[in-house]
């Protein structure tokens, strides 16, 4: 029998999108876009088994292959997409990507806030397996949190892949409240 592992499913437009536009209104600087390999890792240890990571991209203007050569090198496995303009070929693949998982034995975690992937995520939370979405908590979309067993992850607080702490406005535990991050 095969050693059960996750597969996590990445909407590299999504998290780009958001950081860039929400998040720091700009384009992101290289030391302020996530390190990928630290979500494989953590949920590796999060989940203790092993994980595999695809990584979507819309290759319809031309392929990164510097980028693609780093993702190959945390060993995520690329998936360049094409397709007419309009087409939204990264969510379709990862629409595709889920629901083929549904006949699979392993946990997943998608890495998006879009609330495009509802469906397919609320269909594998079936009880079998475990299921969670991990993105920036304020951005994803509220739909998530209404599926019962899923497990949600945010991005920099819990898988700590960003080496600066970003400008983010959030809702802070009192138990977590320092007031010396105020006082600075």
């Amino acid at each position: 029998m095969a050693e059960r592992s996750t597969w996590i499913l990445v909407d590299g437009e999504n998290i780009d999108a958001t950081l860039g536009g929400s998040i720091l209104g700009r384009r992101p600087q290289s030391d302020e876009r996530p390190r990928w390999d630290r979500l494989l890792g953590f949920i590796e240890e999060r989940w203790d088994q092993h994980a595999q990571g695809l990584f979507f991209l819309n290759a319809s203007t031309h392929l990164p292959m510097p980028f693609v050569q780093a993702l190959l090198a945390l060993g995520y496995r690329p998936v360049p997409l094409s397709g007419p303009a309009e087409a939204k070929v990264v969510d379709l693949a990862i629409q595709r990507t889920l629901r083929a998982l549904e006949a699979r034995d392993a946990d997943v975690v998608l890495v998006s806030h879009d609330r495009d992937f509802v469906d397919e995520v609320g269909a594998l939370a079936d009880g079998r397996r475990r299921v969670g979405v991990l993105g920036f908590h304020e951005f994803r979309s509220s739909e998530f949190s209404a599926i019962p067993g899923i497990e949600l992850f945010d991005i920099e607080y819990d898988a700590h892949a960003f080496d600066v702490t970003l400008p983010r406005v959030r809702v802070i535990p009192i138990e977590q409240f320092d007031p010396a991050e105020f006082l600075d």
